[in-house]
């Protein structure tokens, strides 16, 4: 029987889940609040009507579609992709980019802000043993996984660079993920940077190479830690968000038996 490990984090309102002005606002509405509502339907029906006085419970979700763990879509990046065509939305992404292998590389021992290079990569997957193969959904683990929630999450972790991204992509990788608040570097790391060389280019280096090879990638994944270097599947199907540029997902890792 296969082994389910839920990857995703709770669309949750009030924690440091995203920098102010960002963070999603949840109303909750329980059964009694909705009882007026529900009555409203059925002329003559009175609230003592319903089974214990009960409505329905509802909420209401104020929030990006970038809130949350979700798949960001090329068209997120830029407006096009693959060096000038016009890039995919959420509603567009192909859905075998979605369930593929999963490969996990372990970058938690690398400093807040650094930028991931392709040799990074290659010699991570000389460690674990493991060769790309194309479609394999690639996941970072990083130092900012486990502090979700908490003040120091959206400035935690390493970042993939540009030519490291461009190096999964050139693999036939289509989806790659991460447990940090971005794909990229911290900005906070990345401003210093900028301030300090006066290059544009590096702002949101990872991101943009979608503009070359146009993939997707998942943000605020969650216990890559319980995951192994590869021998699993990840699921990770957008909600079919109309023309968007990203779509919240379940990311859920599976796993048979043979995992490393």
């Amino acid at each position: 029987m296969s082994k389910l490990i839920d990857i995703s984090v709770s669309l949750t309102a009030g924690i440091a889940s995203d920098p102010p002005g960002h963070r999603p606002e949840i109303t909750y509405i329980d059964h009694q609040q909705s009882a007026e509502d529900v009555v409203a339907f059925f002329p003559g029906a009175k609230t003592d009507d319903l089974p214990d006085g009960e409505g329905w419970a509802i909420e209401r979700i104020n929030a990006s579609t970038h809130t949350g763990t979700h798949l960001d879509a090329p068209y997120h990046y830029a407006s096009t992709m693959d060096n000038g065509v016009r890039a995919i939305t959420i509603d567009e992404v192909p859905l075998d980019w979605c369930f593929q292998n999963g490969v996990k590389l372990d970058f938690r021992h690398f400093e807040d802000g650094y930028v991931v290079t392709p040799d990074d990569i290659d010699a991570e997957l000389e460690r674990i043993g493991y060769e790309i193969q194309p479609l394999d959904i690639v996941v970072v683990n990083t130092a900012a996984g486990v502090r979700y929630g908490e003040d120091d999450y959206v400035s935690k972790g390493c970042g993939i660079g540009r030519d490291a991204t461009l190096h999964l992509l050139n693999k036939g990788v289509r989806v790659t993920g991460t447990d940090a608040w971005s794909w990229d570097a911290p900005f906070v790391y990345t401003a210093q940077r900028f301030v300090k060389e006066g290059d544009p280019s590096v702002i949101w280096e990872g991101h943009k190479a979608g503009r070359e090879i146009g993939y997707c990638h998942i943000e605020k994944l969650h216990n890559l830690e319980e995951l192994p270097a590869y021998g699993f599947k990840i699921s990770c199907f957008p909600v079919k968000i109309h023309a968007a540029s990203a779509g919240w997902t379940r990311a859920v890792a599976i796993m048979d038996g043979d995992s490393k």
